[in-house]
């Protein structure tokens, strides 16, 4: 077996195997890389010492037994036997469900999630996303400081259990796929600066020196992460990758790593044959992410859309500090304009950032599922002081309404795991760094951020604590009970209403219409010859939908989460409070 390894500043590289040390040689055809050839099978340790320093975990280690610090170990992605036929699922269409491997169920586990499936199948999701399983320190924790890019957590079930997992998805017909972070790497357990200039201090990030996108030495770095995410779906059959905050990646250089990412990706569905995307999570508000290479744009699939969450999460919640206060001031209005135009910031002054922020997105030239619409991520829950879900503070009429807005938007919608029974465990931080000083300043840096919006320190939950991650596993008892039973049957109802009725799956953006009143607290919006109608007050409203394409009124009923007639001559919709409704012109 051939073993390479780049490392460009060092003078000698050692290959420590069980067998013994192997000098490495320098590779004449490139610069900066090393290898040698030893004996190896699967599962076999390995690491290498750098000009006789420690042994090191290679930076494109395929697993890591002993956690981020330790060997790595061989691993044959051939010998796994591959038991349900894929053709892949695309995107557009699509019903995408957030899913934490460590809190879907108690145990934690690839195999455990895996016994979950059909749930999802049942629900009528199309594609899970599973949030980073890199390794990481410790046993829990959210996944985003994975260090290792090309290996599995292994607590979660490692190489073999991910290929489990994905395999079970396939064969409930559900796609999946893997979140990313290309941004940043753990502070715990990241040996990549040992190696080469994989950092820059050309850039600065939140999380400390940028990720060498255009620095020196760049070149590697970017073929690296482009081998990782190359990687995950072509050894274990992803379909696709979520990529973190991808405006946290300084990149200066005229040929950007998002477009050469979205060219190499494109270019391996071709040669797989079967549709893979890419889904942006971005803070820019700015259409030519998803805009094809061809056009001008980075090329990426699909980008997460948060100007629809603010504007809906203020709708239910009336929430107005931070990013929250513009969408607050007319939180209908808000929710009308993302559901035409996707961005509410689209140009406009941005209180929170203190300048303009966005671009317009051209209707005519954008579908629609290019944006993905939610309610609930694992950011949006578990960012907040104690990790409340929307159930904690919302009727299960207004977290029906909250349904019918994502599900019959124009967007291509996701749910957060639970969400679709009204989970009311909360999704809180936690962590389990295996160093001491790492822990204590995470801890103390949770209760130091909210005790500046006026949180007690006794009322921050401590990441380390095991009981807060147990806190934040699912609890599979509650889908049988009243009132998440009667909430699980309506997001059924509505995925099915979705994926029946090709009006709700349209990608024309500039075919949405909008009407609301910002005081009675209404909002309605026509998808071609379906209408729904959302009352997010406590009290009746009187909805005039005459103005539509068969004035007069009439229509049919399609779902409604409590009884209520079609709109009578006068074109005029009674809707009880706290309700929602879909309805068909004919």
């Amino acid at each position: 077996m051939q073993f390479e390894v780049w490392a460009p500043e060092s003078g000698s590289v050692v290959l420590c195997t069980a067998d013994g040390r192997r000098e490495m040689e320098r590779d004449a055809l490139r610069a900066g890389w090393w290898r040698t050839e030893a004996e190896a099978v699967d599962g076999d340790l390995y690491g290498f010492s750098l000009d006789d320093g420690p042994v090191l975990p290679d930076p494109r280690s395929r697993r890591q037994p002993d956690g981020p610090d330790g060997r790595s170990a061989v691993v044959d992605h051939d010998a796994y036997a591959w038991r349900s036929p894929w053709a892949g699922r695309g995107l557009p269409g699509a019903v995408l469900y957030e899913l934490h491997i460590g809190t879907f169920t108690p145990e934690g586990t690839f195999d455990a999630a895996a016994e979950r499936l059909g749930h999802l199948a049942g629900l009528g999701i199309t594609h899970v996303e599973l949030m980073p399983v890199c390794p990481f320190p410790g046993t829990h924790g959210w996944g985003y400081e994975g260090v290792s890019l090309w290996a599995v957590h292994e607590p979660y079930g490692g190489p073999e259990g991910l290929k489990r997992f994905v395999d079970a998805a396939h064969g409930q017909g559900l796609a999946v796929l893997l979140d990313v972070v290309h941004n940043h790497l753990g502070p715990s357990g990241n040996h990549l600066p040992a190696f080469g200039p994989y950092f820059t201090d050309t850039h600065h990030t939140p999380w400390g020196s940028a990720v060498n996108l255009d620095a020196p030495g760049s070149d590697e770095v970017r073929d690296y992460l482009l081998g990782s995410a190359l990687a995950w779906l072509r050894d274990y059959r992803l379909d696709g990758l979520r990529l973190d905050a991808v405006h946290a990646l300084a990149d200066g250089r005229a040929l950007t790593f998002l477009e050469e990412l979205s060219a190499s990706v494109d270019a391996l569905a071709s040669e797989l044959g079967r549709p893979l995307g890419l889904v942006a999570e971005s803070d820019l508000c700015d259409p030519r992410t998803t805009t094809p290479r061809s056009e001008g744009g980075i090329g990426l699939h699909a980008q997460w859309n948060d100007d629809f969450h603010h504007a809906l999460h203020t709708a239910l919640t009336g929430e107005c500090q931070g990013y929250y206060a513009d969408f607050a001031k007319a939180p209908l209005g808000g929710l009308a304009k993302t559901l035409t135009r996707a961005f509410f910031h689209d140009g406009t002054y941005s209180s929170f950032r203190g300048r303009a922020h966005g671009r317009p997105v051209d209707p005519a030239r954008s579908p629609a599922h290019r944006f993905v619409g939610y309610a609930q991520t694992h950011d949006q829950i578990g960012n907040r002081a104690q990790g409340d879900r929307l159930a904690a503070g919302l009727s299960p009429g207004l977290q029906a309404c909250t349904a019918a807005l994502v599900l019959t938007s124009p967007f291509t919608p996701m749910l957060f795991m639970g969400e679709e029974w009204g989970a009311v465990t909360p999704w809180q931080f936690f962590t389990a760094h295996t160093d001491p000083g790492l822990a204590r300043a995470v801890r103390e840096g949770r209760r130091r951020e909210f005790a500046a919006h006026g949180w007690a320190e006794e009322d921050i939950p401590d990441p380390q604590d095991p009981a807060t991650r147990d806190r934040s596993c699912l609890d599979w008892e509650e889908p049988g009970r009243a009132p998440h039973s009667r909430l699980l049957a309506w997001y059924r109802e509505l995925i099915a209403l979705r994926q029946a009725l090709p009006d709700l799956s349209d990608p024309d953006l500039a075919s949405v219409k909008a009407a609301y009143d910002e005081e009675a607290r209404w909002i309605a919006f026509r998808r071609g010859d379906l209408r729904v109608a959302v009352n997010l007050s406590g009290e009746p409203a009187a909805v005039p939908l005459g103005t539509g394409r068969h004035r007069g009124g009439g229509g049919r009923v399609l779902a409604a989460w409590e009884p209520v007639e079609a709109p009578g001559a006068d074109g005029v919709l009674h809707l009880p409070g706290e309700s929602c409704v879909v309805l068909a012109d004919r």
